[in-house]
């Protein structure tokens, strides 16, 4: 397999801004991504992410700041000249060519000899198994499949970097979840730099060694997944990667040690310097459902059952503690008795489970 022998080159931005009119759409963004990294723009609709990813690329207006690929700032590079292989959420494949047709286009552009662009196909063709389906059209494919040849055309070229805006989101559950990890395959066996754009959190996490998340063309928090999950830097970053629990209020004195006190009027002890306009966040998963006595040191809250979902390896329970609804994960095990819409229960946490964020 001859793919894939591009040096591996890092991305350097640095204060990249860019407008649409009056309206600023990416703000200031610093952001450093390894060579051969695995890297998620990941972040809501409007965040800023795919645009992010279009000037990488060098599509739309031209930004303010500077873009790096390695050491070459290619900021005020057309698309064609910055080797960038994008994959686009339409897969973009010509309808009338056949698969190798549609592989070989990009090197056919560029004058690449017949010969080597014959062995190149082969070889992408190769890489995503799709050589036995070369002279098919892509309506004579799946959805999985056309992904597969809008990777190969991407590949074959030899791009510096390889850019995927939101390539999994045309798939059924099913395929992609092995989309995913036939991607992270492909990625470690080029040695790609690669940024992989998503709104789907599972997405990110599973496939990324690092991610941005991005609010309103900001970049909130840059790190590994774990790291995002369990450390959130924000209320945003703690509630778009996964559900949290937040509770707003302040921590103050009392004879008997500091306490946490909710703005609705929920009060347990809490061993931190008094302080007000504070936020805790804990995850569903932190808090247990207690049975009988908690273990010392433990958070106890209670509260009535608002409603549960049944979410196939849990429960989530909405549990109604002094006004704030706080969910709780319980695991579903086959043939278990689970609480009942009304019930009142007492549940329990950690308090090394709490992320504590200023307001």
């Amino acid at each position: 397999m001859s793919l894939g022998n591009t040096k591996q080159v890092g991305i350097s931005i640095k204060d990249l801004t860019l407008s649409f009119g009056e309206t600023e759409v990416l703000k200031g963004v610093n952001l450093e991504i390894g060579p051969g990294e695995f890297f998620a723009f990941l972040g809501p609709s409007g965040s800023g992410k795919s645009t992010l990813l279009r000037a990488i690329a060098g599509f739309g207006p031209v930004p303010q700041g500077e873009i790096l690929l390695g050491d070459e700032n290619v900021i005020e590079q057309p698309p064609w000249k910055r080797n960038v292989g994008m994959v686009f959420q339409s897969y973009a494949l010509w309808p009338h060519m056949s698969v190798r047709q549609n592989v070989a286009y990009g090197l056919e552009e560029r004058k690449v000899a017949k010969p080597e662009i014959k062995r190149r196909v082969d070889d992408a063709l190769n890489l995503v198994g799709l050589h036995h389906l070369a002279d098919r059209r892509p309506s004579q494919l799946s959805g999985g499949q056309q992904q597969r040849v809008a990777i190969a055309r991407t590949v074959v070229v030899e791009p510096r970097i390889l850019l995927l805006d939101e390539p999994l989101s045309n798939l059924d559950a099913n395929l992609r979840e092995q989309m995913r990890r036939d991607l992270l395959e492909l990625q470690r066996q080029l040695g790609l730099t690669t940024i992989f754009v998503t709104h789907d959190q599972e997405e990110a996490n599973t496939i990324s060694d690092r991610i941005a998340v991005l609010d309103q063309g900001v970049i909130q928090q840059v790190g590994a997944p774990m790291e995002l999950y369990d450390n959130p830097a924000n209320k945003f970053v703690a509630d778009f990667l996964g559900t949290a629990n937040v509770l707003h209020g302040r921590v103050e004195e009392s004879p008997s040690g500091n306490q946490f006190v909710s703005s609705n009027g929920i009060y347990f002890p809490y061993a931190a310097k008094p302080q007000q306009d504070l936020s805790l966040i804990f995850r569903p998963q932190s808090l247990g459902i207690c049975h009988g006595s908690a273990q010392a040191g433990m958070i106890q809250l209670e509260g009535k059952v608002l409603h549960r979902e049944f979410l196939g390896h849990l429960i989530r329970y909405g549990v109604d503690v002094g006004g704030e609804v706080l969910m709780v994960d319980d695991p579903h095990l086959r043939g278990a008795k689970h609480l009942t819409n009304g019930e009142t229960i007492r549940v329990a946490l950690k308090p090394d489970e709490i992320v504590a964020l200023s307001d």
